[in-house]
Formats: structure tokens, sequence, C-alpha cells
């Protein structure tokens, strides 16, 4: 297939990447390090090649401070993939405690707004005062260095707070959203054995609370390694669990030493992440508290940009890495501002208004997000004086071209638009912004310093400007240490090392284009392959739903006996539309003139709702399976799921399906 070079829709002017962290660090090199380079191409290079320099480099670059020395930057086991890999071997840090080495009296730590109430700030002063409350009534219960420390918690301050506290006397945090069901919390909270939960009554959402007493207290005899329980009076101020300590009896304990930080192993966990568990029980992946520092530092700093007093906000819950990432603009002196609630709630202009209101320098959401926005014909910059935003940052799925157009027509055309692709395996993205180049249409700018991607055909061989499965060529700080109870670590080698030896294989089919930009085409394992060739779902969707009858779609391709291959397509209509065979017959046109032939779906059939995961993801290999004769209770746990109903629709299809398919 042959690529055409996409508009040009930003480039930054003279001042901008004069001023940018990128070019200071690159400056930094020259002189500190006598080193020279033409381009970001050479710099990226030099990045992913030459690890030992590169890391230290960012290491000496950001001060990081620790309480011993380290007398080795890389231990590398064996070279037969990445896991056991070791970091500055020897030192000591702390991530909270450089979080607060930006106190400062001028500016709020955070701002915070939800359903229920305006942005309203939170001062330095006043969270040093809650960490170290929470910090010190830790250390009385005896928590201290690997302990687990887990939360079920709106994403507030209190968040932010229990967090920090935790990480200062060096426990491991993992936290998930109350919107999670209580099996899926307890599937993934078991696998650690926390001796603390802090869980609040309740969260609201559409305008509505959802009430969460009897969920917590069945999660509290789900994890019989809990010690004590604090309870977040969320909803209701009068709320009581019984045997629970109360979250504002915990802000009162005494703490005459005030914030004390303690000193944490390079490579001992910061917190446990999950995958999505879908489709089995969640890998509990666990990172390093200093792989998570320096990685947080370069990506947030050097690719994003951030500056010491920004305002940074990126709409998540606490059940997604996207938190845990947000929180890391802190690192570099950002004001984090957080927003509890729908998107879409009273409207979807309410995160827009946000950052008009909270005067956010850099806004992040899903691409889902924007997708909607555009869908509903919504126009921010008609309503919204966004005087302060620079950057608009965009995850969770591919953002199709007229996702980019949208940002740039009907937000803000000044805006640098950073499309980010990485994930929980790292806390942080391989291929994401840049502030010395230009946005593409439909692009990511570059391969992120440090991580060495490239895409591979099916040996494994490099391929360039087509289709090409992702993988990482060496490896990163921010890679997991280990998945928590993984004896001989079999089930972290088997989700990354086994398809491409010596290679880390993400998942993403993706292009990278002659400039060293990025297209990523959805998640290999949903990849059509029609043919022998290749075809990324998200190529199918940007021409499918950029159709005025086509509010959503979904595609997957089933392989049948003797080599048949059958690819359904389902469309959710918008209103007073009608699956007609006119608009059929224009589905098929619109993907044959934009693509191939093979692009051309063997079926179409119209859906009420595409399924999706609680963070955006559409869910195709579980419709596979459910097409395939699996049961859809069995094809995907539906606790994951932001609209769980949505998969039992796709059972009816199966007969009509295999009928066609023969």
């Amino acid at each position: 297939m042959t690529y055409l070079t996409p508009e040009r829709l930003y480039t930054p002017d003279r001042r901008t990447t004069d001023q940018s962290l990128l070019q200071r660090y690159i400056n930094w090199l020259f002189v500190k390090k006598g080193l020279y380079f033409r381009d970001y191409d050479d710099l990226w290079d030099w990045s992913a090649t030459d690890l030992e320099d590169f890391w230290e480099s960012i290491y000496q670059f950001f001060d990081v401070q620790s309480h011993t020395e380290y007398h080795q930057i890389i231990y590398r086991p064996n070279d037969e993939d990445m896991i056991g890999v070791r970091w500055f071997e020897g030192a000591t840090v702390n991530y909270a405690e450089h979080i607060f080495r930006h106190k400062t009296n001028q500016r709020p730590a955070l701002l915070f707004a939800s359903e229920r109430q305006r942005a309203q700030s939170v001062s330095w002063a006043t969270l040093e005062a809650q960490v170290a409350a929470v910090a010190t009534w830790l250390r009385g219960q005896g928590i201290g260095l690997g302990d687990r420390v887990v939360a079920v918690l709106p994403n507030g301050p209190e968040a932010i707070v229990a967090f920090l506290a935790t990480n200062a006397v060096g426990a491991v945090w993992s936290s998930c959203s109350p919107d999670f069901g209580t099996a899926s919390i307890i599937d993934r909270f078991q696998q650690i054995e926390p001796k603390i939960l802090i869980a609040a009554d309740g969260y609201t959402y559409n305008g509505k609370p959802v009430d969460k007493t009897d969920a917590m207290r069945s999660l509290r005899l789900g994890l019989p390694t809990l010690q004590r329980l604090v309870w977040v009076p969320y909803l209701d101020t009068d709320s009581r669990l019984e045997r629970a300590t109360l979250w504002d009896d915990v802000l009162k304990t005494p703490a005459p030493d005030g914030l004390v930080f303690e000193p944490i192993p390079f490579n001992d966990p910061i917190w446990v992440l999950y995958s999505s568990g879908t489709t089995g029980k969640p890998k509990a992946i666990t990172h390093s508290v200093g792989g998570c520092l320096l990685e947080h530092l370069k990506v947030l700093a050097l690719h994003q940009d951030v500056h010491a007093g920004d305002r940074y906000f990126w709409y998540s819950t606490t059940g997604w890495m996207m938190w845990n990432f947000a929180v890391g603009s802190m690192l570099v002196g950002a004001t984090l501002v957080v927003y509890d609630g729908a998107a879409g709630y009273p409207d979807l202009n309410v995160l827009w208004k946000l950052a008009e209101d909270a005067r956010i320098n850099h806004f992040g959401g899903g691409a889902a997000y924007y997708l909607a926005c555009m869908r509903a014909g919504l126009r921010p910059i008609d309503t919204n004086r966004l005087t302060s935003l620079r950057s608009i940052g965009s995850t969770g799925s591919p953002l199709p071209n007229e996702g980019f157009r949208w940002v740039y027509e009907s937000v803000k055309s000044t805006a640098w638009l950073i499309s980010f692709s990485g994930g929980t395996d790292i806390c942080s993205g391989f291929v994401g912004g840049n502030p010395l180049l230009p946005v593409y249409e439909g692009e990511i700018q570059c391969r992120l310093l440090g991580c060495s991607v490239d895409a591979v055909d099916e040996r494994g061989q490099s391929v360039r400007d087509e289709l090409g499965e992702m993988v990482i060529r060496q490896p990163m700080p921010s890679m997991p240490i280990y998945f928590w109870n993984d004896p001989n670590n079999e089930r972290y080698r088997s989700s990354y090392f086994t398809d491409f030896p010596g290679l880390w294989r993400h998942g993403d089919f993706i292009r990278i284009t002659p400039r060293n930009s990025v297209v990523i085409y959805g998640r290999s394992d949903a990849t059509l392959n029609r043919d022998g060739v290749r075809i990324g779902t998200s190529e199918i969707y940007s021409a499918v739903e950029s159709l005025p009858d086509i509010a959503d779609s979904l595609i997957v391709g089933l392989e049948q006996p003797g080599g048949r291959y059958f690819m359904p397509l389902f469309v959710v209509l918008r209103q007073e539309a009608e699956l007609t065979a006119a608009l059929i017959d224009t589905i098929r046109k619109t993907l044959r003139t934009q693509f191939s032939p093979r692009h051309v779906p063997d079926a179409v059939y119209a859906i009420s709702e595409v399924p999706y995961t609680i963070s955006g993801k559409k869910l195709e290999t579980p419709v596979k399976k459910i097409l395939s004769g699996i049961d859809s209770s069995l094809a995907a746990s539906k606790d994951t799921l932001r609209n769980p109903a949505s998969l039992d629709q796709f059972a009816r299809f199966m007969s009509d399906v295999r009928s066609q398919s023969i």
C-alpha cells in the first residue's frame, strides 16, 4: 500500500522550541557531555542504543536525589529477554520526596473539581500536612517498606494524599476506581495481600450518587490479610462502616517530625497496576520506584514540555495508569488538576469549561472522549476562551485523522496535539509528543527517548513505511520488575517475549513513517488478516465513522475451516438512521475507495452499542470469541467493562455469521 504524506496541522514556532525543556536538555548534553546531535532522530538513536549514558544523563539532568550512591547503571542477567534487568544499583530514592521538592506558597499543589463542586485549590502546606499525618498513622500501624496499601477512591485529593503517604513510608500502592465491580477488585487486590484498605462510601456519576457501602463491606471480607480499613465518607459526611477508622481521624494524627521520606531501593516496587482482566485474571504488573521516577521526569518534561508552574490535567479514574502518570506531573513542579465525575455530565462541554476556569495548560483525555465530542458537533472554540491551553493529549486508543482535524478546527487551532501511546505495562508511553517537531494528521510525532521501538514483520525483521508488529529492542527502567505472584516469571515472559526471541512484543500494529513518526492501527491481536494482508482496525473505524449515519463501529475477522476468512462489521446507527441496502453499499464503497477491496466487510449488522473497557478500548477479541461460540459470560470479565450488557447482543448474530461464512 502507498501512503501519502498527510496534512501538517501544527508547526511549533521558534520561541516554543527554544524555550522547550527538550531543547534545554539538548543544550545541556552539548555543554556537559560534549555531545552534539544534528536533529531529534540523531538524539533518539543515541538514547535507544547507548542506554547507560542516556539514562545516566536523565538522572543527572533532573538532579535525582538519592540517599545512597549507585554503583552500576544497568545490570542485565541474560540476553534472552529483558526480565531481571536492574537499574542504578545501590541508589535509594523516594518518588514523593521528589514531588515535594517543588512545594511553594506561590501556587497551589492541586486543583480539584467534581460534578458536585467547582474547582477548589489545595495548597502545598495543606497537602504536606495531610500527607505527613497519614504517613505517621501508617507507620503507627506498622506499615513500612514493601507492605501493600490499597485504595478504592474517586479521583480526588484523598487519593493523592493516600498515595503520597504510602510512598513516603516505603509501602506499595495499588488502587481501583469505585466503579469497578467488587469481584473485579477482589481479583486484583487479593493477589498482593494488602494490610491497609482506604475506601470511600461511594461516588457520583452522571449526577447520581452511587453508594458503595455494602460493596466495601464485602471487599473487606474478601481480603483476609487486611489489618485496618480507613473510611472516606465521600458521599455522606455522616456515613460510617463498622470497625473502620475515619479518614478525618487519620488526618488528625500528630506528626511532630513533619513529613519524613523513607529511602527506597531504586528497583523496589512503587505500585501495582493491573491488566484489563477482560479475558482472565488480571496480571498484577509491578513497577519500580526509581524506574517510574526517571520515566515520568523524562516524558512529562521533555516530551510533554510541562514546566514548573504549569497546570496539568488528564481525565482519568484511579483505576487507570493515566492517574499515576498524571500525578507524575508534580515531579516537574506542575499544579495537578483532578476531576471526579462523568465527562459528559451535564454535557460534553464540562471538561472544556474546566480547562477555561482552571486555566489548564496541558489537557489530556481518551481518544474516545474527543470522538464523542466530535460526533456530538461540539465546538469548544466557540464557547470557551482556552487562552492558557498549550497542549492537548490523547491516549487509550488510536485517534483517527478526523479526530486530529476536529481538535484543530473545533478546539484550538494553535494547540500542540500530543497523541500518546504506551500502557499499563510501563505506566508511560513508548511513542508520543515532541515540542520540536510538527504534528501531521493521524500521526504520533516520535518514538520517545530511551524507547527502542521498531516495527517488524512475521520473521522479526525491521520494516519501514509498512504495517508491522510493534516491538521494543532494549530494556527501559519502567518496564515491570515482575508480576506479583508469578513464579519463575512465567506470566511475565509469556506476555511479551514468546513471539520474537529477545524482543518485547507489545501487541500493537504500527507503521513507522519516513519521517520517523508513528501510526498505530490497533491491537495486533485484533488485526484483520485477509488474503495474507494485515489490516489495522483503526483504518476501517476512521472511514466508517466518518459517514453521517454511523455513530460507532466494530469489526472482527474470523478464521474459518478450509482457510476461509469472514469479516463482519457491526455499526451503531445515529438517531433516525436505518441500516438499508443503500447505506451498506455506501459503507462498502467508502472502504473500497479510501483503502482497498480487502477492507470491505463480508456483512454489516446494526447493534445498539459497541462494548468498551472502562479505559475506553473497543473489545474486538471478546466479540470474536462470542461469534466463535463462546458464551458471553466467559468471553470477558464484565466487571471490567464500561457497558457489560453490550456483549450479550452478539450471540444473536452467531448463527447468521456461521451460515454466511460457510
